[in-house]
């Protein structure tokens, strides 16, 4: 591995003021083929609607493989790479959180919508039913970016992508997606995995994340376990393994840099941890999996 201290982070394009962009999957590799096939995140979401072949996409170390006339939907900061064959086409949908978010709703909408948040599975969309909707969808938003920009033309935008993620996240939900039943215990366990994924490097405390909740300690541990089987120190600990793991894989960094960069006081402290939580070394997992 040549020396790489960092997983690549890319920001939406600074010439796009709009921030969304519809791009072919073609014209992608066109231009960033070797990009787009090593790991890296982004700052933005991805939709990413196959149209031709059935390739598999890397999402934070699962194969997904997603069919013709799929989509799938990757959530800003998620590790993953493309297929790095080019024998599958179709159109990625890329906004950010600044082009969508008109107001509380909408940051509401994008935090806990299946579509980017499906807290059990990644699964591609089937488009059985709704592509010609979809379709209809995304030929508005591209005549309406053809428009010249003017005080309206934002705001028709979000309307149309906020119409195509809820025509998305509808039919998901008819297609065997196991619901998780809306009430408190739902709503606490999405708030708490949200922070979870902003302040896990510094924050592993559970009565901290309780206090920023402001919900008692118990009642945050009855939401996540009947929400998710898993503790509020569990979901902590295995945010803090996926981030190790990304960082072993994908970088060069040494085992001491992992565990500093981690707050981890010790090297024996880091190794120790990861150990006890996987069974391996960091240097065994790092030499399985590069």
């Amino acid at each position: 591995m040549k020396d790489k201290k960092s997983i690549t982070e890319f920001k939406f394009k600074k010439d796009l003021s709009l921030e969304l962009e519809i791009i072919s999957i073609k014209d992608l590799y066109s231009k960033n083929k070797k990009q787009l096939t090593l790991p890296h995140r982004t700052d933005f979401y991805h939709i990413i609607w196959i149209e031709k072949g059935s390739p598999t996409h890397l999402v934070d170390f699962h194969p997904v493989r997603v069919a013709k006339n799929s989509i799938l939907f990757i959530n800003k900061s998620q590790v993953h790479l493309f297929d790095s064959h080019d024998k599958y086409d179709g159109k990625v949908i890329l906004f950010t959180n600044r082009f969508f978010c008109k107001n509380q709703d909408d940051v509401d909408f994008l935090n806990t919508t299946i579509l980017f948040n499906d807290l059990l599975e990644i699964t591609p969309l089937k488009l059985d039913g709704i592509k010609n909707t979809l379709q209809s969808l995304i030929q508005l938003i591209e005549a309406e970016l053809t428009n010249g920009d003017d005080a309206v033309q934002r705001s028709i935008l979000q309307n149309h992508l906020h119409n195509f993620l809820l025509v998305c996240d509808r039919e998901k939900r008819r297609q065997g997606f196991k619901e998780i039943p809306k009430g408190a215990d739902r709503d606490y366990s999405i708030l708490f995995t949200s922070l979870v994924n902003e302040h896990f490097s510094k924050i592993r405390s559970v009565h901290e994340y309780a206090e920023m909740m402001h919900v008692p300690e118990k009642r945050l541990s009855r939401a996540t376990a009947r929400v998710l089987g898993k503790s509020p120190k569990e979901i902590i600990s295995a945010r803090v393994l996926l981030e190790i793991k990304r960082v072993l894989v994908h970088t060069n960094k040494s085992i001491k840099e992992i565990g500093f960069d981690l707050e981890f006081n010790e090297p024996t402290n880091f190794i120790k941890y990861f150990r006890q939580q996987t069974g391996q070394t960091p240097s065994e997992f790092r030499e399985i999996h590069i």
